[in-house]
């Protein structure tokens, strides 16, 4: 079984393709949406976590990449700029996943992105952006 979060990215063109449905029924895989921003002709996207057999999975994504959906995983996605960062610790206060958190030692932001669900509220937040 292949367990993997992605952000999706539809065009002006797609927005309004059944992908989720297709997914699925065609493609017998698992979709838990965390985030989802679709819009009429405009580009619009989803966060999701996709699961389900290896064979599936790169036949679904093969899929998204046919119909021209980008396909992004969420470690390519989500980026904490360190030049930036002064460590005041806003973000931590609306994290809603604590993928965000202050080390009690080093008193310094900690970005756990495995547990990040790309909400955006942290850079909302950001003094720095």
């Amino acid at each position: 079984k292949v367990e993997k979060r992605f952000v999706l990215r539809s065009s002006r063109q797609n927005w309004d393709k059944p992908v989720v449905y297709k997914l699925i029924k065609d493609y017998n895989l698992i979709l838990n949406i965390l985030i989802a921003n679709v819009l009429p002709r405009q580009e619009s996207y989803m966060i999701t976590d996709i699961s389900g057999n290896r064979k599936d999975f790169e036949q679904g994504l093969k899929y998204l990449e046919k119909v021209g959906v980008r396909v992004a995983s969420i470690e390519q996605s989500v980026v904490r700029n360190e030049d930036k960062c002064v460590h005041c610790g806003f973000c931590t206060a609306v994290c809603p996943t604590n993928a965000l958190s202050v080390d009690k030692d080093t008193r310094k932001v900690v970005f756990r992105q495995d547990k990040c669900s790309a909400c955006g509220w942290c850079v909302k937040v950001c003094p720095y952006k």
